[in-house]
């Protein structure tokens, strides 16, 4: 009876932010789960540069832009084409690749504010494989910070918990003042993602831009959207 009570409550909460979603125009009941975090966190400030990783369909996006009016600057990156937004800017992009933080590093140049990842594999259905995968994405985006976030910056990140998240916990803890793990209300109750909240970035590891050439069968990535 429990399990079936349990199961009830999960539908309700995922049709409820679904619903949600639809009736603010939002792309993605995701967007409730950075809602949340800010609300808690506080991670947002006006004026605000914001990169958001796999940020496909753009839910994101759109509360990044919301809570960074009226100057800040938003970026927005995937594997996947994203339909335009009013005040961002979007690129397709694979950041395991060097072409891709290279563009990132052309758009920013060391001066974002905050990095947002909510990137994820694709599912292979085995759970020690699925959570090693989501461990190197969040390496990705580790790497992502020590190239562009500024000083004293912060980064918001999904994670898929296992028995390798205390090293990646270990490596953000190098880096930032601060490092929490938060599950927010709008993630799905049996899910095994959680965020990691990190603030104050100490920039002791920044990593100096190099002239790193993406390769010649790799085409160039430009912008997909922008701003209209």
């Amino acid at each position: 009876m429990a399990d079936l009570h349990d199961r009830w409550v999960m539908e309700r909460r995922n049709e409820h932010y679904y619903k949600l979603a639809k009736k603010l125009h939002y792309r993605s009941r995701a967007s409730f789960k950075l809602i949340q975090i800010d609300d808690r966190f506080n991670i947002f400030g006006p004026g605000d540069s914001v990169v958001d990783l796999g940020a496909c369909p753009g839910g994101w996006l759109q509360v990044a832009q919301e809570r960074t009016w009226p100057n800040g600057r938003v970026i927005g990156v995937d594997l996947r084409y994203i339909k335009p937004l009013e005040g961002v800017e979007t690129f397709v992009g694979d950041i395991t690749e060097d072409s891709t933080m290279m563009e990132l590093l052309r758009r920013f140049g060391g001066k974002a504010d905050v990095v947002l990842s909510d990137m994820a594999p694709n599912i292979a259905g085995h759970y020690s494989t699925d959570h090693a995968r989501s461990i190197d994405l969040c390496m990705y985006a580790v790497d992502v910070c020590d190239r562009i976030l500024k000083k004293e910056g912060k980064l918001v990140m999904k994670v898929f918990m296992g028995d390798m998240f205390p090293s990646l916990e270990r490596e953000l803890q190098k880096r930032f003042q601060s490092v929490k793990v938060h599950s927010p209300d709008a993630s799905r109750p049996t899910s095994s993602e959680v965020y990691v909240i990190c603030k104050g970035y100490l920039a002791k590891t920044r990593v100096k831009v190099k002239d790193v050439k993406p390769k010649e069968e790799k085409p160039e990535f430009t912008a997909k959207g922008g701003v209209f």
